[in-house]
């Protein structure tokens, strides 16, 4: 399975970016995709993941001005992220987990920066 991350760059804040991520290979049809992201000096941290079925969970601090989405006929997971802030800057990485698989992306970096 391979996991191609795309759409970062820099924004102002209150501005607005839309992820993408593509999933190929061997892809159940059950499994969570996601979104999760890395900070300088930080853990890395679970941003939004959403089910085969379209059930979705959200990071606090996200909660309101992200939005994931996913084609599971494309195998694609987007995350629209809104009203930027400047502690959403990090490196972002989309994930696929499929029991009892554990994939990862190379990530995409987001600075939002005035």
């Amino acid at each position: 399975v391979q996991l191609q991350a795309s759409g970062g760059g820099l924004v102002q804040p209150g501005g607005s970016l839309r992820l993408s991520c593509a999933a190929s290979g061997s892809i159940f049809s059950i499994n969570v995709m996601g979104w999760y992201r890395q900070a300088p000096g930080k853990q890395r941290e679970e941003v939004a993941v959403i089910t085969s079925g379209g059930s979705t969970d959200y990071a606090d601090s996200v909660k309101g001005r992200f939005t994931i989405s996913r084609d599971n006929a494309k195998n694609m997971v987007y995350l629209q992220m809104g009203s930027l802030k400047l502690e959403d800057t990090a490196v972002y990485y989309c994930n696929l987990q499929q029991r009892p698989y554990v994939f990862w992306g190379q990530g995409t970096q987001v600075t939002v920066s005035s």
